[in-house]
């Protein structure tokens, strides 16, 4: 059985990201990083949004969870631990509308490794 723990580590990844990069769009309060242990699958990171219809039904705002498969996860150096979580950021729309963003020209390796890029530039500014 899959296990779910609250990642503090990992939702202070998120907040240094968003706040570093500025991405104003991204509320912090609505999204949320977890670690699963015991999982079977290939990825490294997943984002799950709440269906539209709980969202709607129940009338909530849009909720996102990141999840952080710790078998591989944590196995990444730092740098690579960024870039995961920029991916996953990535997936989430502009407008925060509890959509997901499919792969493609907003969520792509390039896209992540030019943010990645500016994240740095930007942490070494401010050392």
């Amino acid at each position: 059985m899959i296990k779910y723990v609250r990642s503090q580590d990992g939702e202070e990844l998120l907040r240094d990201i968003v706040i570093t990069l500025g991405l104003d769009y991204i509320n912090l309060d609505r999204v949320k990083v977890v670690y699963s242990y015991g999982s079977k699958t290939e990825a490294i990171a997943r984002i799950w949004a709440v269906p539209k219809i709980v969202l709607e039904t129940f009338q909530l705002e849009p909720l996102y969870v990141i999840e952080l498969i710790s078998e591989r996860f944590n196995r990444l150096s730092n740098d690579d631990k960024i870039k995961i979580m920029i991916h996953e950021i990535l997936h989430i729309p502009f407008k925060f509308s509890g959509g997901l963003r499919a792969h493609g020209s907003k969520v792509n390796s390039r896209e992540v490794n030019k943010l990645y890029k500016k994240y740095i530039k930007l942490k070494e500014r401010r050392s």
